[in-house]
């Protein structure tokens, strides 16, 4: 397991998911008192990404059925993504209202849903990724996910008893994450050799 594959994985993971850190922070409040309420987020937040992670793995290998000269061209998917991020988060520059889940009761199916809805955005940039790093590699990419889904849960439940930074990375985090969304898609898509780059 290579030291520079993880640090890769830990932080395409933290830029992917900043935004699940807010979200994270409004359900561990929401279960705030309720027996075995923490238990229900993490379990839903593990579920969730597992089905994130689980097509973004298939649509990886999918990609490996593509000629070795077209997997740069993936690179596409997460830049366009960050440009329709940044589109959003410019259409939106004036509300300040944040995403929230409804108000609901809080329950394991409702926090896999809302992982799953909020991380779909994810599996366009984790597939031409994982789709370029291997077997070894990709199996790397998936165990630090995995690791770093229960530092998420522990740092939302961290931010939930702290309504100042929750608030801080709601006003921020729409402008990080296009701009790292379209560093990633530049990067394949300069590694990979595509367009003559």
């Amino acid at each position: 397991m290579s030291l520079g594959v993880v640090a890769q994985a830990a932080g395409m993971f933290a830029v992917t998911n900043i935004d699940d850190i807010l979200i994270l922070a409004l359900f561990f409040a929401r279960v705030r008192g309720r027996p075995r309420g923490a238990s229900i987020v993490v379990i839903g937040q593990y579920l969730g990404f597992a089905g994130i992670v689980a097509a973004a793995v298939v649509g990886a290998l999918g990609a490996g059925l593509l000629p070795e000269s077209v997997l740069p061209y993936l690179g596409i998917l997460p830049l366009l993504l960050g440009i329709r991020a940044a589109w959003t988060a410019w259409r939106e520059r004036h509300d300040s209202e944040t995403d929230s889940p409804n108000d609901g009761d809080v329950g394991i199916l409702t926090v896999a849903t809302v992982t799953l809805a909020n991380g779909g955005d994810n599996i366009g940039v984790y597939v031409p990724v994982l789709a370029n790093a291997g077997t070894a590699g990709m199996v790397t990419y998936v165990a630090v996910f995995l690791v770093l889904v229960a530092v998420w849960c522990a740092t939302g439940r961290f931010f939930a008893t702290r309504p100042p930074v929750a608030r801080t990375l709601a006003r921020w985090g729409h402008i990080i994450l296009p701009v790292v969304l379209i560093g990633i898609g530049l990067v394949i898509l300069i590694e990979g050799g595509a367009f003559g780059i």
